[in-house]
């Protein structure tokens, strides 16, 4: 859950903000009203995102379920039905279409392409001829289909979105930022052993989830044809070696680790104690390192840094202790030293750094503590160096399992990326796309029908209020340019011209 750990405080502070903040979204009066007036057989449209946004495409997404019934976690069972978009430039001319990657799915992803850069387009997403509502946003202030509050009194729109310009300059190449795999989970959304906080697992038949999202994933992220992946932490649920071995198997499709992959601990991969871990190194800190012997068997260090096309990237053990996982994560004396070295040798370089636990966590719609992020005190020391380390421009964190861009004004010219994981709602990974004069980062659920199917199923974690933490406030906390110098940058070889 949120930073993977949730103690029980937390918990009742929570439940009580949940309780204020009213009925479920799934469940709430108005919802229940419009489901009641739909004919038998009908099905509703509900769970209306738009997820991805650049300057020339958007990805929208949907859920159609069957009124009036509940499939066991509190959202309708789900109900296959067509799904398209109506679009265009003015509300009252929606004069283009889409469909889906699917034409009969309960779990509707859609895609418009061939946007014009800058342009304000509105649209409507419909299933069976009924328009599609969206995930609302009770607990904070948010917005889930739109960069403009129109349509959102109207909960089946239209809504209106307006497309970036893009990064200036010429297109270098293109890397996937992801993190929390958890791969041998299985229970999602699992809270303090309260029972009100039910466990989702996967359909019975199914693929282990953790195994359907990372393999779609790697799939999915071809159509882009990146260059490199970035996996920051939490590749496994508990560092059992068979979990880490089958997260770089499935790795394994999208490169070679260590030269198109890389990846970096989190707090679920720390040492471990017990018979599943006993045939591995005994860890620096604690118990059995399977982590370390999964991936970095060759080296002493569980920190890195390469030079990629260029580009420097330096990748964090932001778990570099002991502890138990659940508080905050530290980088070790020695570590953070390195660290603050390899800044000051780089400082003007083009770089990118990527570790588990985020620097900050600010806005968060669930309690924060200091489980949630990087040592405080660490964390402004970090800050300070990259206000003196000119080439830094993004820092990449997962841990809280959220969609979220931070700027500090300590250091305003490094874009601070929480990424949501892989394994759950919304399930996706954050592409990178780098410019000369710039850069996008845009999100992208994973898209097969397994992803797409599980992804709208663990959308009920924490009954059904995860959305509002996960996916993200606003569409740019998901979707974001900047500007900043990379002309140093050069494209690797065989990269195509144009993402």
């Amino acid at each position: 859950m949120p930073a993977c750990d949730f103690t029980r405080r937390d918990l009742l502070r929570w439940t009580a903000l949940a309780a204020a903040a009213g009925p479920l979204a799934l469940a709430s009066p108005a919802r229940a009203a419009e489901a009641d007036r739909g004919r038998p057989g009908d099905v509703l449209p509900v769970n209306l995102e738009l997820v991805t946004l650049a300057e020339d495409h958007a990805v929208i997404t949907w859920y159609t379920g069957l009124p009036g019934t509940d499939d066991g976690l509190g959202r309708m069972q789900p109900a296959p039905a067509d799904g398209e978009i109506i679009y265009g430039t003015h509300p009252s001319r929606l004069n283009r279409v889409a469909r889906g990657i699917s034409s009969d799915t309960a779990y509707h992803y859609v895609e418009l392409t061939g946007l014009e850069p800058g342009q304000t387009y509105y649209y409507q997403a419909r299933s069976r001829g009924r328009a599609a509502s969206p995930t609302p946003f009770t607990l904070i202030s948010g917005n889930a289909v739109g960069t403009s509050p129109y349509g959102l009194d109207t909960e089946v729109g239209p809504f209106s979105f307006t497309t970036p310009q893009p990064p200036p300059g010429k297109y270098l190449f293109s890397i996937v930022l992801c993190n929390d795999l958890h791969m041998g989970e299985t229970h999602a959304g699992l809270v303090g052993g309260q029972p009100q906080y039910i466990g989702i697992t996967q359909e019975p038949g199914l693929p282990p989830y953790p195994e359907v999202m990372l393999q779609s994933l790697v799939e999915d992220v071809r159509r882009h044809k990146p260059s490199y992946l970035l996996a920051a932490g939490d590749i496994s649920a508990e560092a059992v070696p068979s979990d880490l071995s089958r997260a770089g198997q499935l790795l394994d499709g999208f490169g070679d680790y260590g030269t198109d992959y890389f990846v970096t601990r989190g707090n679920h991969d720390r040492a471990h104690t017990g018979d599943p871990y006993s045939t591995c190194r005994v860890g620096q800190w604690q118990g059995n390192d399977c982590f370390h012997d999964g991936f970095f068997s060759r080296n002493k260090l569980t920190y890195f840094s390469r030079d990629l096309s260029g580009l420097h990237v330096i990748g964090l053990d932001t778990y570099d202790k002991p502890g138990n996982g659940g508080d905050a994560g530290a980088l070790s004396t020695d570590q953070l030293a390195w660290f603050r070295d390899d800044l000051a040798k780089h400082a003007e370089q083009p770089t990118l750094v990527f570790g588990h636990h985020p620097l900050v966590m600010q806005n968060s719609a669930f309690p924060i503590t200091a489980g949630s992020s990087l040592q405080a005190e660490q964390a402004t020391t970090i800050l300070n160096d990259y206000a003196k380390t000119p080439g830094v421009f993004l820092h990449h964190a997962g841990h809280t399992h959220r969609n979220k861009r931070t700027v500090s004004p300590i250091a305003p010219n490094v874009t601070q990326m929480e990424v949501a994981a892989v394994k759950e709602y919304p399930g996706g990974y954050s592409l990178l796309r780098l410019y000369t004069g710039g850069y996008a980062v845009n999100f992208y659920k994973s898209r097969s029908e397994l992803a797409r199917r599980w992804s709208e199923r663990s959308r009920q974690e924490i009954m059904g209020y995860w959305p509002q933490f996960a996916l993200g406030a606003s569409v740019a906390d998901r979707n974001m340019m900047a500007r900043h110098d990379l002309s140093h940058l050069k494209r690797p070889n065989n990269h195509p011209e144009h993402p």
